[in-house]
Parts: structure tokens; C-alpha cells; sequence
């Protein structure tokens, strides 16, 4: 997009549209740019060897000049987990709540970039200006403490950005949407509402947190030997909801997760839980004490194959263990692709002899979304009463779903956008339109490299999990370019070689003749020779076993 493209007010997505996962915003004024959280999410299972999958952030690097500041709306992964990566291309001044904050100088500190980095403390109360954007702030109700919805005020008109919530009048932390501000902020006009559809198939308002405690009770008090609960670390109020039932229940409590540990003692220091002295113990001391004494607070709620609960599922984690009559509680339902990896999980507790507490939190009464169910959302589009309505943050049938809600409460057929990722909203004269896109998509982590990993590498990578590779070794004499010694093969993943020894051979034979068939001018030409017995062995090797393994042909001169 050249300074030529950009109209007065441009609003677009390099993730979080038609995805659960690696949320960032952009909103653009002129030459002011502003970037709404800067997510992560996890990969499925056929992006073999990556660790994480981050935004394409090419068209903000292109414009790094114009690029004012990075504002997170709350703490969890989704939204803050590229932020060391963003930070390596981008150093930008971060605007973020106390709570926020203490997770990302966890993140800095392991990517050594506390230093370098100017963090900024906001809360609802703040006002911020960036060039010809002005920037406030309301409080919203989410699943992790000090979640804040953004106003941008642009002299084409408000932009307002939600942020994930809910509308809970009973908070387990006690953090109340600010509803009346919404409405002040409605009453004076809203250009264009972004809002998250997460939930947006769901009927109905969504569940109060205080529900959980109650039903959290009750399992603690019938449970006859250890209580294990998981839940996602972030979700500080359900932490609380732990701590205050463990005291009720006469119960020391063990927290096993490094997250969970780590996200514990930030709540902890900045003032978000409460936790008697003496009540957490050290996972040491488990066994030590009697069973009905302990409750553990672990983390892999979504079936992640190395947090604590699956290693404890397996018995495999060194300082605690899972004996019958243990009752372990799920207190997080399972994103959407996870089903499987946490029902693994569930038949392996349920083999240990654990009474296992899971499934939804509606039917379990363990657990209540932090995303706005249609209630929710038809509230915060009444108060807002946007001229522009964008949904975001969920698939695309969730932004469907949420656009009809939009246009049932007056929003008019024509003013929402459903985009895609890089898709670009531009607004003049108060009048929106959607006719460019910019560059965006996936960068993929793997281990210490980003975006070294492609689809090319992705395909074989695929490649050789699902059949395997040859690697066939020609040495020639450079004198008179005759083959001294081999072909031989080796093989990893595709035949046993001790039950294959003829295709081998086969395999040899065909080589040679291969070598031998090339023109006098084609033999001392590797790429020519690596191409041709490619193509010979791969055709082969087809035909007789319908598999495609990589090949990898080795010709040594000497």
C-alpha cells in the first residue's frame, strides 16, 4: 500500500479474522499507524516442527516510520504471545494494564529484551495521543483481570475496538464492565465498532464466573482423595476461586505448570490474588501430606502433550503423582481442535482410577467462557450504536452469525464488513468502503528462526512422515567419469531394510543403468544425474509399493 492508497482512515486485520487465534489490529490515520495486540496461536498438527504462528508483519515494517505505538487490550496468549517476536522488527513503546504488563516482562525477560523495550502503564482511565489520533479507554469483564476496550478518536470519527468480554454483574474478581461509559461513548457517536464474535452461535447471555464457585465446592467437599484442577493459567479469577475453596476445604494447594507458576506470582505480587501465607505448598511436599489434604492447581486443560496434567496422565512427572480415588476437574472446556488430545488425556486418568470431572462447562458447571454469548453482543452493539460494524476474532461463520445480530439491533444491511486477514477498510467523508487488501497471512516459529520455514519445507516434512527417505551414495572417478564405487542405499522411515533387502538391490541395479543410460555430455552434470535417478527410482519404486518416499541422491567425485 503506497502513501498514495491510504485514505483518510484505514481499519484492517493481520490476524484474527476467520481464525481463533494471533489477534493484530491496525488502525490508520494518514501517516499514524496504531497496532491492536500482537497474538500468537499454536499449530495443528500438520504443520509438523513449528512451535508457533505468528502475523505477517511485512506491511507494518515496510512503514516503521509510521508506526506510533503497540496496545494490548489483555494479557492472554492469543493477544500478546509475538510480542518478542514483533519487538525484534518493531521497537515500539507497548500500552498495557498493570496485570498485562507483569506477563509481558516475563516474556521480555526470557527473550532478553526488557532493556530495550519502553513499557507504558495504562487503565481505563488514560488518554493518549498519537499524531491526529487520539486514544481512551473503557473497562471490559473477561476471563483474565484488567481487560480494557480502546476508543479511537480520529477526525473522521470514532473507532472503537472492544477487546474480548463478556457482560458478568458478578464477577469472581469483581471487575465490572463500565457500562455507563459505554453508553457515554455510544451517545456521541461511533463511527465503526470492531468486535469479537467468538461466541456469537451462542444463544442467550453468558454464564456468571460466581457459578463455578459454587459448583467448585461441592466436588472439593465430596472428593475423597486429592483434588487436581486445570484451568488456564491466565484465568486468575478461577486461580482465586481455587485458593478460596482450598481454604474452605482445609486443603494445602500445589501448583505444577511453569506457566501456572509464573502467572501465579505475577498476580500475586501486582495485587490480582489473594493468597494466605503457608497455604502453597512446594510439589515436593505432595506426599507427604495426606491426600485429602492437597488440591493441585496444574496446567494443560487442552491437552497439551508436554504441560503437567499429561505427563501426570502418563506418570510421568517426577514430583507428583495420580493414585485411585484422586479426583481431577477440568475447569476450562476444550478449544475448538483440541477435542482429541484431551479426550487421550481423559482415558489415561480414568485408567490411573481418577474420577474425572469434564466435558462442557455448562454441563459441568466447572467452568463459564469469557467470550460474550448473543446477549452480550447485541448489548455492546446497542450501547455503541455504530454507524460501521466489523466483526472480528472468531471463523467465519461466527462473523456471520454476528453480523445478522448487528442488523437486527439497527445496524443497516451494507455497513458490516466481514474481511479477511490483509483485506482493508477505508473510510472517507464518514463513507466506508472495502476495495484493497494488503499482504498478510502466517509466519511460522520454529525453535530459534521465524519465517525460515515455509511450504516448501512444510511439504517435505510431510513428506517424510508419511513415507519416509532414500538416500542413495555414487562415488565416480572424476578421471574418467566411471562409477567406482556403489549405488548404495539407506533408508529411514520407508522399507526395514533386513525385510527388503531384493527392492534394495533393485533399487541398486536400477541406479546404475540409470548412470549408465545419461549422454556422455549429461554424465558429469550432477543436477542432471540427481534429476534422472529421481525420476527412475521414484517411478519404480511407485509401481511396486504405491508410496512416495523423498530420494535423496549422493554422487561423490574423486
Amino acid at each position: 500500500m503506497s502513501n498514495n492508497d491510504v485514505k483518510a482512515l484505514s481499519i484492517f486485520a493481520l490476524g484474527g479474522i476467520n481464525e481463533i487465534g494471533k489477534n493484530m489490529y491496525v488502525i490508520q490515520y494518514r501517516d499514524d499507524i496504531i497496532v491492536i495486540d500482537c497474538g500468537g496461536k499454536f499449530p495443528d498438527e500438520s504443520l509438523l516442527g513449528v512451535d508457533l504462528i505468528i502475523p505477517d508483519t511485512s506491511y507494518l515494517e515496510e512503514n516503521r516510520d509510521k508506526v506510533r505505538a503497540l496496545i494490548l487490550t489483555h494479557g492472554h496468549e492469543d493477544h500478546i504471545g509475538a510480542i518478542p517476536f514483533f519487538l525484534k522488527k518493531l521497537n515500539v513503546p507497548i500500552y498495557a494494564t498493570h496485570f498485562t504488563l507483569g506477563l509481558i516482562e516475563l516474556k521480555l525477560k526470557e527473550h532478553r529484551l526488557t532493556r530495550e523495550t519502553e513499557l507504558v502503564t495504562i487503565n481505563s482511565e488514560s488518554s493518549l495521543e498519537f499524531g491526529e489520533i487520539g486514544v481512551s479507554f473503557f473497562k471490559v469483564s473477561h476471563s483474565i483481570p484488567d481487560c480494557l476496550g480502546i476508543v479511537f478518536h480520529t477526525p473522521e470519527g470514532n473507532v472503537v475496538h472492544t477487546g474480548d468480554f463478556k457482560f458478568d454483574m458478578t464477577p469472581a474478581n469483581n471487575e465490572k464492565a463500565d457500562i455507563h461509559k459505554m453508553a457515554e461513548i455510544g451517545n456521541k457517536g461511533v463511527l465503526a465498532l470492531i468486535s469479537e464474535s467468538t461466541n456469537a452461535e451462542r444463544k442467550g447471555l453468558t454464564p456468571s464466573e460466581q457459578m463455578v464457585a459454587d459448583h467448585m465446592e461441592d466436588a472439593f467437599m465430596r472428593a475423597e482423595g486429592k483434588v487436581l484442577l486445570s484451568t488456564f493459567a491466565s484465568n486468575v479469577s478461577r486461580v482465586q476461586q481455587v485458593v478460596d475453596t482450598a481454604i474452605k476445604t482445609n486443603r494445602k494447594l500445589a501448583l505444577l505448570g511453569r506457566s501456572m507458576v509464573n502467572v501465579v506470582g505475577v498476580a500475586m505480587e501486582r495485587g490480582y490474588l489473594d493468597v494466605p501465607e503457608g497455604l502453597i505448598i512446594q510439589a515436593q511436599e505432595i506426599d507427604k501430606l495426606a491426600p485429602e489434604k492437597v488440591v493441585i492447581l496444574c496446567t494443560g486443560s487442552q491437552g497439551e502433550p508436554n504441560a503437567a496434567l499429561a505427563r501426570l496422565s502418563t506418570g510421568n512427572y517426577r514430583d507428583a503423582a495420580i493414585y485411585p480415588g484422586d479426583t481431577v476437574i477440568f475447569a476450562a472446556s476444550p478449544i475448538p481442535g483440541n477435542e482429541k488430545a484431551v479426550s487421550k488425556i481423559i482415558d489415561n486418568l480414568y485408567q490411573l482410577g481418577a474420577k474425572v470431572i469434564y466435558g462442557s462447562g455448562s454441563s459441568t458447571g466447572m467452568h463459564v467462557s469469557g467470550h460474550g454469548y448473543q446477549e452480550d453482543l447485541k448489548l455492546m452493539l446497542t450501547l455503541m450504536k455504530p454507524t460501521y460494524f466489523i466483526p472480528i476474532h472468531g471463523e467465519y461463520r461466527m462473523l456471520h452469525h454476528h453480523r445478522l445480530l448487528a442488523e437486527s439491533v439497527g445496524v443497516e444491511k451494507g455497513n458490516s464488513f466481514i474481511i479477511k486477514n490483509g483485506d482493508v477498510v477505508d473510510i472517507e467523508n464518514r463513507v466506508a468502503r472495502q476495495t484493497r487488501s494488503i499482504p498478510a497471512g502466517d509466519t511460522y516459529v520454529d525453535g530459534i528462526s521465524v519465517g525460515d520455514v515455509g511450504e516448501v519445507v512444510l511439504r517435505d516434512r510431510r513428506q517424510l512422515s508419511e513415507d519416509g527417505m532414500l538416500v542413495i551414495v555414487v562415488t565416480i572417478s572424476k578421471a574418467d567419469r566411471k562409477i567406482i564405487q556403489g549405488p548404495d542405499t539407506i533408508t529411514r522411515g520407508f522399507v526395514y531394510v533386513k525385510e527388503s533387502e531384493e527392492l534394495l538391490k533393485e533399487i541398486n541395479s536400477l541406479v546404475k543403468k540409470t548412470m549408465q543410460d545419461l549422454d556422455e555430455g549429461d554424465f558429469g552434470h550432477w543436477n542432471v544425474m540427481k534429476r534422472e535417478i529421481k525420476k527412475s527410482v521414484g517411478k519404480y519404486l511407485f509401481n511396486q509399493t504405491k508410496r512416495k518416499p523423498m530420494i535423496l541422491p549422493v554422487i561423490i567425485e574423486i
